[in-house]
């Protein structure tokens, strides 16, 4: 075997050891939850939750990112399966901005900061109904978001505070972290009882596979 010949191979031996070490590195942090923990992963005590089955048999957990248009094109669909199952089921958000969206962080730290006042779920519908007026915009839009929390009535002083507080930061990043160690990478991401749903976020796919949950 010639000189030049053997250089070639180590090379590309080299070459292919460089990319299965990437490949390796980049899934360590996908998917790595032991199965006995998923469902904890999925749920933490202190999720929000719309709604809370009285009989705590179907949990259905929406990990999301207010600016992502395809959460903005499932958010209809996802208000007409609570309002007709309304406590029939547990329905929890989760927070997941994606990093390319310019004020997904931010709305995610507005929601939060008006979860601290008991006014989670009015904030959610907030940042849909108005999705269109204040999303994509490459400029910050946390006024926006203080002006939806004075229209609902929040203390707009505390709602200000809260939303550049570190707890607040802090709580949005755990929820972030528990998607990734389950696998989200893109949102809306759903699971139903700890299970991944894997078809399209439509009223009717998501109405069938609670339908079959709360069959068994």
């Amino acid at each position: 075997m010639s000189t030049n010949l053997k250089v070639t191979l180590s090379i590309v031996a080299v070459a292919l050891a460089a990319l299965v070490v990437a490949v390796v590195v980049n899934r360590s942090g996908e998917g790595d939850v032991p199965a006995g923990e998923v469902a904890q992963t999925v749920v933490r005590a202190d999720s929000h939750r719309l709604s809370t089955a009285v009989d705590g048999k179907v949990t259905v957990v929406e990990f999301l990112d207010f600016e992502c248009e395809a959460c903005g094109a499932a958010y209809p669909g996802v208000e007409r399966l609570r309002a007709e199952y309304r406590d029939r089921i547990t329905y929890v958000v989760r927070y997941f901005p994606i990093t390319s969206h310019p004020n997904a962080l931010n709305a995610a730290h507005a929601a939060e900061a008006a979860a601290r006042q008991g006014r989670f779920e009015q904030m959610y519908v907030k940042m849909f109904d108005n999705q269109a007026a204040w999303s994509h915009k490459r400029q910050s839009q946390a006024e926006t978001f203080v002006g939806y929390a004075s229209e609902l009535g929040l203390d707009v002083a505390r709602f200000r505070a809260d939303m550049a507080s570190p707890e607040v930061a802090a709580r949005v990043r755990a929820d972030a972290e528990d998607g990734q160690r389950l696998g989200v990478q893109g949102t809306p991401t759903f699971f139903v009882n700890g299970a991944r749903y894997e078809q399209d976020p439509t009223y009717e796919a998501l109405k069938k596979t609670v339908d079959d949950a709360l069959a068994q």
